[in-house]
């Protein structure tokens, strides 16, 4: 089973243990499924643990920890652009769309109720879910 987690769901894994998201990670940690990530993403979350209201929570060597260890998922280093009619609410997300696409992922996993995404449902073979549906579904 091939995964992409958004960048909230990895944050929120290093956030608050024993929730979802960190459910998910260990368990790809565990080997349990294949992890599908970018070049895109990961610069993503490096940025994104620099905003001053995760600075404030998130040691910077746990997210250097976790990006070295994405580095071990399929680490997808160029994305296609989105087919005609496709496209994310919030264009910020379009790369998620693009590495569902480019990876034939089962599973896109995200927490952003506001974006759009989890409206869509799915995306092709895709489907777009939160972390405890994952959880319920999947784990």
């Amino acid at each position: 089973m091939r995964v992409i987690l958004d960048t909230n769901v990895l944050l929120g894994a290093l956030i608050s243990p024993h929730r979802p998201p960190d459910t998910i990670y260990r368990a790809w940690r565990a080997s349990r499924f294949e992890l599908v990530t970018s070049t895109e993403q990961l610069d993503e979350l490096r940025r994104a643990s620099r905003y001053p209201k995760l600075r404030a929570i998130l040691p910077a060597h746990r997210v250097g920890t976790m990006v070295n260890n994405l580095q071990r998922a399929v680490v997808l280093p160029t994305l296609p652009p989105l087919p005609d009619g496709v496209e994310a609410t919030d264009p910020n997300d379009s790369f998620l769309l693009q590495m569902a696409l480019a990876s034939a992922a089962d599973y896109l996993v995200t927490g952003d109720r506001k974006a759009g995404l989890l409206q869509r449902g799915n995306l092709g073979h895709t489907r777009i879910v939160t972390p405890a549906v994952f959880c319920a579904q999947a784990l």
